[in-house]
C-alpha cells in the first residue's frame, strides 16, 4: 500500500475500520474508495477474514498480513481487519427524510444514531458543526459500518441547511408542542436533535413543529442515541399506512 499508516487524525485525507465486520461494510458499499486492507495473522482462521481476503483478491485491493500495525492504529488486537479508505463526500436525497443533528460530540453517540437510523429506514443525515468528525474510527466502529450506507451532508449552520432543503421540520425540544407520538410528519421532514449536553436551543420553538418525549421527572432528559431511536420509531409507524 502507497500510504504510511498512522494513528488517525481528523485532517488526513482517509481513515481506517477496525474489526471484520466494518471492513466488511466498507467493501460492500464504498469499494471503490478502499486503499488497502490489513489483516491480523491471528485471525487468519475466522470466516470473515476469509471473506475480506476473497473480496480483496478478486477486486485487486491490496491486503497484507502483520500484527504490529493494529496497536500502532489504535485498533485492538482482536479486531482481525482493518479497511484502510480514501474520505469520500456525500449528497443528500431532497426527497428523502432526514434526520439533523445539531453540535453532536459524542462519537459513540454519533455511530449508534447511524446504525439506528439504518434499522429504521433512515439513511439521509445532516450535522451542523462543529461536532464529532463522522469519520474518525471510532464513530465507524459504533456504527458498526453503517456509515459506508449513509449519505451525509455537514453544513456550519441550520439556516444553511434550511435555505438548502425547505421541507416540515420536527425539533425535539424537552417541552415541544407536541407529544412524539401523537404530531403527524409530513414528509419530507426532518427531525432535529441538539447537543447531548444543552439539547436544542429556544430559537427551535419557533423552527417547524417541536416534539417531545414523555419521561418521568426521575431524569432531566433521555441520552441523545435513545431520543432519536424513540423518535424514529414513532415518525415510521406514523408513515405507515
Amino acid at each position: 500500500m502507497n500510504i504510511k499508516l498512522k494513528r488517525y487524525k481528523k485532517d488526513f485525507d482517509h481513515s481506517y475500520t477496525f474489526g471484520v465486520f466494518p471492513t466488511l461494510e466498507l467493501l460492500a458499499y464504498q469499494s471503490e474508495h478502499v486503499l488497502g486492507v490489513v489483516v491480523n495473522p491471528k485471525g487468519v482462521a475466522n470466516q470473515g477474514v476469509a471473506k475480506i481476503q476473497e473480496i480483496c483478491q478478486g477486486a485487486s485491493i491490496p491486503l497484507e498480513i502483520q500484527e504490529k500495525v493494529f496497536s500502532r492504529l489504535g485498533a485492538r488486537e482482536n479486531d482481525f481487519a482493518i479497511g484502510i479508505f480514501k474520505k469520500y463526500s456525500f449528497s443528500l436525497d431532497h426527497k428523502s427524510n432526514h434526520v439533523v443533528l445539531v453540535n453532536p460530540s459524542s462519537m459513540g453517540n454519533l455511530g449508534t444514531i447511524m446504525r439506528t437510523m439504518l434499522g429504521f429506514g433512515f439513511n439521509n443525515l445532516v450535522i451542523i458543526t462543529p461536532a464529532a468528525d463522522q469519520f474518525d474510527p471510532r464513530v465507524i466502529r459504533a456504527s458498526m459500518g453503517a456509515i459506508f450506507q449513509m449519505q451525509i451532508d455537514t453544513f456550519s449552520e441550520f439556516e444553511a441547511y434550511q435555505e438548502k432543503y425547505p421541507r416540515q421540520h420536527y425539533p425535539l425540544m424537552t417541552h415541544g408542542r407536541h407529544l412524539v407520538h401523537e404530531a403527524q410528519y409530513q414528509s419530507p421532514f426532518s427531525l432535529i436533535f441538539g447537543n447531548e449536553s444543552t439539547g436544542l436551543g429556544d430559537e427551535f420553538n419557533h423552527i417547524g413543529t417541536s416534539v417531545s418525549i414523555p419521561q418521568t421527572e426521575a431524569i432531566d432528559s433521555f441520552n441523545l442515541a435513545v431520543s432519536v431511536g424513540v423518535t424514529l420509531h414513532q415518525a415510521k409507524l406514523a408513515q405507515e399506512p
